[in-house]
C-alpha cells in the first residue's frame, strides 16, 4: 500500500506496509535518524513475498511523520517504543515479529522486555543491549571515534552537502564489501526530498533522553531471538552481537562476513533467508503449542 499518515499515540507518523494485511506482521524499526528508507523497496518486497505483512515507518523526526525544532525533541525513546506498538494498533495488529537495527534494536529489546504479549519474536541486527552486566565490551574503533570528533558539520539547507554527508558517514560504517555509492546517493536523495527538516531529522534523536526506564535484563526476554551482526563493524563491534546473543535465552547469532554497521544488500542473501526461517520456526512452535 502506498505512504500513509495515520494518527498513534497522539502524533502522526508516516507508515507504509508491503503484503497482506492478514499475514504474520513484521514491524521494521530503524536506526538513529533513519526513516523507514533505510529499510529498501526490495529488501521489503522479499520478506513480504514469503506470506509476511511487512510494516516500515517513519519515527518521529523523520520522513513524513511529526517534525519538532532542531535540538528540543520533546520525547525520548520510550516514546518511540510506545509510538511502534500505537501503530500496530493503528494497523489492526496485536502481535508482530520485531526488526530492528542499531537503535531500533535497542528498541525491540525494550518492548520485548515490556510488552512480550505484543512480540512474536526479535530480530537484533547491529546493536547491543543497553542494560549494565559490569561486563567489558570493546569501544568503537578510534578511527570511527576520530570522525564522529572531528567531522565538519554539514550545510542543513544544502541537498547536495546532507547527501555527501551520510555518503561520507555511510563509509566509515561500512565494512569491506563492495559498495554501490550511486545507488546509496539516489536513496539519500530521496530521503531528503521527503523530509520536512533535515537537521532535526539528523541531531534530534542524539539529543533525545534515551536513558530514562531504558535498561532491561534482556536475560529475562521470552521472545525468540535472531541477532545479526557485521564482522566489521565499527560501532558495535562483533563482541557485542556475541554478547547479546549469550544473554538472550536461545537466541542464535549470524555472522555476517565483510558487513559493517550496516545491512548492506550484499548481506542479503544471507540475512533475508535467516529472517525469514527464524519467524517460520517461530510460526510453527506457536502452532505446535496451540
Amino acid at each position: 500500500m502506498p505512504e500513509r499518515i495515520v494518527h498513534a499515540n497522539g502524533v502522526e507518523l508516516c507508515v507504509e506496509t508491503f503484503g497482506a494485511p492478514g499475514d504474520p506482521a513484521i514491524l521494521l524499526l530503524a536506526g538513529m535518524s533513519g526513516s523507514m528508507l533505510v529499510w529498501e523497496d526490495e529488501f521489503c518486497a522479499r520478506l513480504a513475498a514469503a506470506d509476511r505483512y511487512v510494516i516500515r515507518f517513519d519515527y518521529r523526526d523523520t520522513g513524513r511523520s511529526v517534525g519538532y525544532p532542531p535540538g528540543s525533541p520533546g520525547y525520548g525513546g520510550l516514546d518511540l517504543a510506545a509510538d511502534a506498538l500505537a501503530l500496530l494498533d493503528e494497523l489492526g495488529v496485536f502481535k508482530a515479529h520485531f526488526i530492528g537495527i542499531s537503535m531500533g534494536g535497542g528498541l525491540a529489546q525494550l518492548l520485548a522486555a515490556d510488552h512480550p504479549e505484543r512480540v512474536a519474536s526479535l530480530t537484533l541486527i547491529a546493536t547491543t543491549t543497553s542494560a549494565e552486566y559490569g561486563d567489558d565490551l570493546p569501544p568503537m574503533t578510534e578511527e570511527l571515534l576520530d570522525y564522529f570528533m572531528n567531522a565538519p558539520t554539514p550545510d542543513w539547507s544544502s541537498r547536495a552537502s546532507m547527501v555527501d554527508y551520510w555518503v561520507e558517514l555511510d563509509r566509515r560504517l561500512a565494512g569491506s564489501h563492495v559498495r554501490d555509492d550511486t545507488a546509496l546517493r539516489g536513496r539519500v536523495e530521496r530521503m531528503f526530498a521527503r523530509t520536512a527538516n533535515y537537521e532535526s531529522s539528523m541531531t534530534n534523536h542524539n539529543v533525545m533522553d534515551k536513558t530514562t526506564g531504558a535498561k532491561r535484563d534482556v536475560s529475562a526476554i521470552t521472545a525468540p531471538t535472531l541477532v545479526l551482526h557485521g564482522a566489521e563493524d565499527p560501532l558495535f563491534p562483533l563482541e557485542h552481537g556475541i554478547y547479546l546473543a549469550g544473554k538472550i535465552p536461545g537466541a542464535e547469532l549470524v555472522m555476517l562476513d565483510k558487513v559493517g554497521h550496516e545491512l548492506p544488500r550484499t548481506a542479503w542473501d544471507v540475512a533475508v533467508p535467516a529472517i525469514l526461517e527464524h519467524v517460520a520456526q517461530t510460526l510453527t512452535r506457536v502452532s505446535t503449542t496451540e
